[in-house]
C-alpha cells in the first residue's frame, strides 16, 4: 500500500472532509468480481469518493473537495478536472461510453467534455442527481425530488424536458442502465426496505406496475451497478435498519448474476464480493472496469476523534 504524501493533498486535507464528517484516510481500491486480486490504487488523508472507470480503462473519475479528479488506476498522483466556474461537484457523476463526455451533478446536472472545460447545464430544476449514462449516449438517468418524493427521471444529454420514470411514494434513487440500454436498475424503500429494482428504460408505467423486485434479503441494498458484458450485477449493502446510505458504516459489497432481459425478475442468489468500512462515497456511481472483470470503490480509515461506526 502506498501513501501519498503530497504538500498539496496534506495542506488541503481539512478542508476535504464534509461538514460533519470526521476526517477520513480514503483507500482507492479495485478488486475482481470473485473478490481476489484486490489492489490499493492510492491512499491519502482526504476525502475522495465515488470511482468512475474509464470506458478506455485508463483512469478513475472521483470526486473530492467539490472537484473532479482522475486518477491512474495503476496509481500516481491525482490530477484536477477543469470544470470551468461550477464548483461543489457531488458524488454524482459520470463517463459517456464513448468517453467524450462527463456529467456532473451539484445541485443541477451538468456535461462536460472529458478532456475538461466549461460545463453545460442539462436539468432546469433542483435537486438533481446524475447516476446513468444510456449506452448510446442519448440520455441521462437520474433521481430527485419533485415536491416531497424522490423519484427517477431521464433527461436528454442534450437538454430538454425531463420524464418522469417512477411514480411511487417510496424513495427511489441510484438508477444505472443496464448495457442494452433495456432496464435500468435502481434501490427503492417501497417495500419497506432498500432493496434492488428495475423498470423498463421507458419508464414503470401507470402506478408502476412494470417495476420489478430484484433483491429481498435481511441488508439494506443500494446502488446497483450492470457490469459491461451484462454478467454481473454489484451493489453495496448496509445492516438491517440502517437510514439511507450514511458515512462510516460497516458494508458489504455484494454480487449477483445478472437477471434475464426476457422474464419477470424474481429476487436472485447474492454473494458477498469484500467487507470494508465505507458506506457514503464507496460505491455511489459505476465503477466497473471495461471488460468487466474488475470494478473499484473506495474504503475508509477514520483519523479524526470520532470513533468509527458499529
Amino acid at each position: 500500500m502506498r501513501l501519498i504524501t503530497l504538500s498539496l493533498l496534506i495542506a488541503t486535507a481539512a478542508a476535504a472532509q464534509t461538514a460533519g464528517r470526521p476526517a477520513v484516510r480514503s483507500h482507492v481500491t479495485t478488486i475482481d468480481i470473485h473478490g481476489k486480486g484486490k489492489r490499493v490504487v492510492v491512499s491519502v488523508d482526504r476525502l475522495f469518493e465515488a470511482p468512475n472507470w474509464s470506458p478506455d480503462g485508463k483512469y478513475l473519475l472521483l470526486n473530492s473537495q467539490g472537484r473532479l479528479w482522475r486518477l491512474p488506476p495503476e496509481g500516481g498522483q491525482p490530477q484536477p478536472v477543469d470544470t470551468g466556474a461550477v464548483k461543489g461537484i457531488n458524488n454524482d457523476h459520470g463517463i459517456s461510453a464513448d468517453g467524450k463526455w462527463f456529467a456532473i451533478s451539484a445541485g443541477q446536472m451538468y456535461v462536460l467534455p472529458s478532456a475538461g472545460g466549461t460545463p453545460r447545464q442539462v436539468t432546469k430544476l433542483t435537486p438533481s442527481y446524475f447516476h446513468g449514462w444510456s449506452p448510446d449516449g442519448r440520455t441521462l438517468v437520474y433521481c430527485a425530488s419533485r415536491g416531497s418524493n424522490f423519484d427517477l427521471y431521464a433527461i436528454p444529454a442534450e437538454g430538454g424536458d425531463e420524464q418522469r420514470l417512477t411514480m411511487h411514494a417510496g424513495y427511489d434513487d441510484g438508477p444505472d442502465y443496464s448495457p442494452d440500454g433495456k432496464w435500468i436498475y435502481f434501490n427503492s424503500d417501497r417495500s419497506g426496505s432498500w432493496d434492488i429494482w428495475r423498470i423498463p428504460a421507458a419508464g414503470a408505467g401507470p402506478d408502476d406496475a412494470r417495476a420489478e423486485r430484484i433483491t429481498s434479503d435481511d441488508y439494506e441494498d443500494w446502488f446497483p451497478h450492470p457490469s459491461p458484458d451484462g454478467k454481473w450485477l454489484v451493489l453495496i449493502s448496509f445492516a438491517n435498519g440502517t437510514k439511507g446510505h450514511p458515512a462510516n458504516q460497516n458494508v458489504i459489497l455484494r454480487r449477483m448474476r445478472m437477471p434475464s432481459a426476457a422474464a419477470k425478475a424474481k429476487p436472485g442468489k447474492i454473494e458477498e464480493v469484500v467487507r470494508l468500512f465505507g458506506g457514503q462515497g464507496t460505491l455511489n456511481v459505476n465503477s466497473w472496469a471495461p471488460k468487466g472483470n474488475r470494478f473499484a470503490y473506495v474504503s475508509y480509515e477514520i483519523i479524526g476523534n470520532a470513533p468509527p461506526a458499529r
